[in-house]
């Protein structure tokens, strides 16, 4: 369960189907802002449309129109934890289509083709013959500050109530 520490505003609560308008910003445990809408025009979304992750819809339940909070979302809610299995070596022969401009090191992040679409990975060492490759999500493993300044809540129309 997320931690939340909120100052209450209006009594139109968030459900499952409410349509939402919130200012937010994303910031890991060191207080680094890794993305914020805050600087630009507000996010607008529907409860369980698929836009966030659910551990982060679900710490947004019960807010109403005026609240600001501060929702931390532990990391297996977030963008999971890390897998060491997730961390491939593999042949270097795999990169010799990399252009000229895009040097072959650290940081450098790959796609990879997958049976259900494209697979990024960020590489993490290049040794002669092989390549560590991370295809951990780069946010796996950290909790994230959700701050969110919750603008509008708009209840779900009948069909589509809980």
């Amino acid at each position: 369960m997320a931690d939340i520490i909120v100052s209450q505003g209006a009594t139109e609560k968030i459900r499952m189907g409410s349509r939402i308008s919130l200012h937010f910003a994303l910031l890991m445990p060191s207080g680094e802002e890794i993305d914020t809408t805050r600087r630009g025009q507000p996010a607008a979304l529907t409860l369980g449309d698929g836009n966030l992750l659910p551990g982060f819809e679900e710490a947004l339940i019960g807010l109403a129109a005026g609240d600001d909070a501060q929702l931390v979302i532990p990391a297996e809610q977030a963008f999971g934890e890390r897998v060491e299995a997730n961390l491939r070596l593999l042949a270097r022969t795999m990169f010799n289509d990399l252009s000229s401009e895009e040097p072959l090191e650290p940081g450098l992040v790959v796609s990879f083709q997958a049976p259900d679409g494209e697979l990024p990975g960020v590489v993490k060492a290049v040794y002669e013959d092989t390549v560590q490759v991370d295809f951990n999500h780069p946010l796996s493993g950290s909790d994230i500050t959700f701050d969110v300044s919750i603008l509008s809540v708009e209840e779900p129309l009948a069909e589509e109530a809980d």
